[in-house]
């Protein structure tokens, strides 16, 4: 007996993540083949402070079918071509993990082996002379992709900085026209089918009843579906990553907003600064085991670069998953499903990461087991990486003396994080099993950049002339300075693009 199709998709919860699954949906599939319905209350708040991403959201905003302009016009939005880490090696060191790709592979082998080669003979360009997106922010200026595999900008790559919220209400503006349903309401009670277990409907606070076929659990770290209903477990990661806390404040914008986001380790954690066009964003994340509430607010607030604009906000988190996102007929996206920190700015990624992975595997009828289990293990790769990605940050510090520090230094990491460092430190090899979201580029800015220095280099790049090798990297770096020259200034490419019509 064939299953019965998913008519009727139920979101609980609003917010972000909430109308980035209405939007993302509605887009899909028309309203006669899926309705979709969104359940938000009032009565609670979100958490909304995630205002940096990454590549990948450009991918899912076309999905949406929104317009690059539109959106960054609604939500205040400015561009970013990477992360700046302050004092995460030592107090006055900094580096930047910039997006995209220095270089072009040669002969199959690549551009950071050359280099490598290059340095072992005594060339002393750093590899961040090669790096357009590196070079591009630190100027302040901001360029596109080109097509063309011979330009130095096709190996350039960006992502935005937006207000949370704005890009919330942007796209309830996009959804609701497409047919979204949205419930003011708060649900009271979850009922569950006596036959299968699945979600039947929600009782809302008013008495309301919501039925529907599948349920997408947006209710942040209560996750009132998944992990109350349906008693999904968590996997605690904090031994790992042990930053439990954050505070977050915005201020007034000091100057103009540059291209890229700012990590700025301190005793207890590190603090982002974010530029957007309206405001700057900044908050602290911090082991509460370290540092008191109040101890983090003042240090937030002493190191703002602009007034204040509102009360210092709190979060509590621990840092993990869900040990299944998805169960029966429920998927858990955002906070409900799990939280990493913010280091690397991922947690609107994500958001977009489940739900364009639940697209892939759309369930054929209410608890699709086959597709289920597919989708949980997509998912569990993909944070099993970035936690490894994250934890390598810590764990390559020299911030010798500080108890934080000095811990996660020398604290037991995991097997698959070790084999990383062991193949980069033999032989500078950044391509590792199972690459997902963070791949050679990514790797090799941050091992490079927390001082994991190589010993040796792919043994193909000894294959060349080294006089050669040198003259053409010499030629790179010209034409990337020259373009970088070329490049307009972040702020009048912006201001262009947000006035057209």
């Amino acid at each position: 007996m064939q299953p019965s199709p998913i008519r009727h998709i139920v979101i609980v919860g609003g917010g972000t993540a909430g109308w980035m699954a209405a939007a993302l949906l509605s887009n899909l599939l028309p309203p006669q083949r899926l309705r979709l319905t969104l359940v938000e209350s009032h009565e609670i708040g979100t958490v909304g402070v995630g205002e940096a991403t990454i590549p990948p959201i450009q991918f899912f905003n076309r999905a949406v079918g929104i317009e690059e302009a539109d959106f960054l016009r609604a939500t205040e939005g400015t561009f970013k071509l990477g992360i700046e880490f302050r004092d995460w090696v030592r107090p006055g060191h900094r580096y930047m993990h910039p997006f995209g790709q220095p270089g072009q592979a040669i002969r199959g082998v690549s551009f950071h082996a050359w280099w490598l080669r290059l340095r072992a003979a005594g060339y002393h360009v750093p590899l961040s002379d090669f790096w357009l997106s590196e070079q591009l922010a630190y100027a302040n200026r901001f360029d596109v992709p080109d097509t063309n595999p011979r330009s130095p900008k096709s190996g350039l790559a960006y992502a935005y900085h937006f207000d949370a919220g704005l890009y919330a209400r942007f796209l309830r503006t996009v959804a609701e026209p497409r047919g979204v349903m949205q419930v003011e309401g708060t649900v009271e009670q979850v009922g569950l089918h006596p036959d299968d277990g699945t979600i039947s409907h929600l009782l809302l606070k008013d008495g309301r009843r919501v039925d529907g076929d599948f349920f997408i659990d947006c209710t942040g770290f209560r996750a009132l579906l998944i992990g109350q209903a349906l008693g999904r477990g968590y996997e605690d990661w904090s031994h790992y990553l042990p930053a439990n806390r954050a505070v977050a404040v915005p201020s007034a914008r000091n100057g103009d907003p540059v291209p890229y986001t700012s990590a700025s380790a301190r005793p207890a954690g590190w603090q982002w600064r974010i530029n957007l066009r309206h405001r700057t964003g900044n908050g602290y994340v911090y082991v509460a085991d370290h540092l008191s509430d109040d101890e983090a607010a003042s240090t937030l607030l002493a190191n703002l670069d602009g007034e204040a604009l509102a009360d210092p906000r709190f979060l509590r988190f621990t840092t993990g998953r869900r040990v299944q996102s998805r169960c029966k007929n429920v998927l858990a996206v955002g906070l409900s499903s799990g939280f990493l920190e913010p280091l690397e700015s991922t947690s609107i990624h994500f958001i977009q990461h489940a739900l364009i992975k639940f697209a892939a595997t759309f369930p054929t009828g209410k608890d699709d087991v086959l597709s289920t289990n597919l989708y949980n293990r997509m998912i569990g790769e993909e944070l099993e990486q970035v936690r490894d990605f994250l934890i390598l940050h810590y764990h390559a510090n020299q911030r010798v003396g500080e108890v934080f520090w000095d811990q996660m230094r020398h604290m037991a990491i995991p097997d698959s994080l070790a084999e990383k460092i062991g193949l980069f430190r033999a032989r500078g090899c950044a391509i590792y099993p199972n690459q997902t979201l963070f791949q050679e580029p990514n790797w090799l800015a941050v091992l490079l950049g927390q001082e994991v220095e190589p010993t040796g280099y792919d043994p193909l790049a000894d294959m060349g002339d080294i006089n050669e090798i040198r003259q053409g990297f010499d030629t790179t770096r010209a034409i990337i300075a020259r373009t970088v020259q070329a490049a307009p200034k972040h702020m009048d490419y912006l201001a262009r693009l947000v006035t057209s019509r």
